[in-house]
């Protein structure tokens, strides 16, 4: 008996058990008074995709910022180590775009083509996004070997290094604000994107050591720690794959899975779990799980226990937007295995 979200899941459904475990319910959920409505999930993946966007976009405005501060100096001073740096920067702006486009696909409602959706937008996000740390990871290690072998002087080095400066403090600020929203909403391709910035900021220190290198009549300096700056960015390229790969692969914390465990033990009703199942949908999480109850329940005493069931993993798991909850009676000894008719089925 499978029993989807299609139906109103207010706090209508478990208040047929006498006014007084009526009251008990409504003191159990003050003061934070909710719904679990179809429309107010819809309302919180929402919220969290505007969240998301507004990130992106004010990360663009302050690398965008960023980048054009730098563009000065890099037009006075003409050093090619900070107009590399630049142009790191510009790109790493530029990245917001195709994951703001993944955002704004995944509001769309479910088809019957994409009947989940269009969150998975957000993981070929996170994929360009690994890519783009590879390729700029790439990029640092071959101007870095070019400059080992053809070393160069550093003009205006009070200006280059003011403008490493701010390209550091921008691609860091943005990194901490993209990681932490990035986190806070579910979304794996912020947090790489975040890890992207990080790489950028780690790149324009390297622009500010060199100065400092440069300053000190070391011309070895620029290309030593660009390529140190290299290996740098490899890390980040590690966390941030592993981060987008566990995410494509349906990949969920087992604190989550433990939780929503013991909060479905808890439901009275239910004598065990046979099947649990979590799995992102671009940063929101969709369960399916089949629990095991009374063979001799009614099919409306079987639907409450499924409904509290659904209800207790709604209040256990964090960005859970919908469950799919199958109810399976207790094996007896007139049917002890009740999904006999599908072993043939099963591989």
């Amino acid at each position: 008996m499978d029993e989807r979200r299609g139906h109103d899941h207010g706090h209508d459904h478990a208040h047929t058990h006498g006014r007084g475990a009526r009251w008990r319910h409504r003191a159990g959920h003050l003061p934070r008074l909710h719904s679990h409505t179809s429309a107010d999930k819809v309302d919180r993946a929402l919220e969290s995709s505007a969240r998301g966007l507004r990130a992106l976009w004010t990360s663009l405005a302050v690398l965008g910022a960023t980048a054009v501060a730098q563009a000065v100096v890099v037009a006075a001073s003409g050093s090619v180590a900070l107009l590399g740096d630049t142009v790191h920067n510009a790109a790493d702006a530029l990245t917001a775009l195709p994951l703001a486009l993944a955002f704004l696909l995944g509001r769309r409602a479910a088809t019957r083509r994409f009947t989940y959706g269009y969150g998975r937008a957000e993981d070929l996000a996170g994929i360009a996004i690994v890519l783009t740390i590879a390729a700029s990871a790439a990029f640092a290690a071959w101007t870095a070997t070019d400059r080992l072998l053809h070393p160069r002087d550093i003009e205006q080095l009070p200006a280059v290094a003011a403008a490493a400066v701010v390209g550091f403090v921008g691609n860091e600020w943005v990194a901490r604000y993209r990681i932490r929203v990035g986190r806070a909403i579910g979304s794996a391709a912020l947090v790489a994107d975040g890890l992207h910035a990080r790489t950028d900021g780690f790149t324009s220190l390297a622009v500010l050591l060199s100065a400092a290198g440069a300053a000190l009549g070391w011309r070895l300096a620029d290309p030593l720690v660009g390529l140190a700056i290299t290996a740098a960015i490899l890390l980040v390229l590690r966390d941030a794959a592993r981060e987008v790969f566990r995410r494509v692969m349906d990949a969920v914390d087992p604190d989550l899975t433990d939780a929503a465990e013991r909060a479905l033990r808890a439901v009275p009703g239910v004598r065990d779990i046979g099947e649990l199942r979590l799995r992102w949908i671009g940063h929101r999480l969709r369960a399916e799980v089949a629990v095991v109850v009374g063979a001799e329940l009614t099919v409306r005493e079987a639907h409450r226990v499924a409904v509290d069931a659904e209800h207790a993993l709604l209040h256990a798991v964090p960005r859970l937007t919908a469950a799919l909850i199958h109810a399976d009676p207790a094996p007896s000894a007139r049917c002890p295995d009740p999904h006999a008719p599908l072993a043939h089925h099963t591989v």
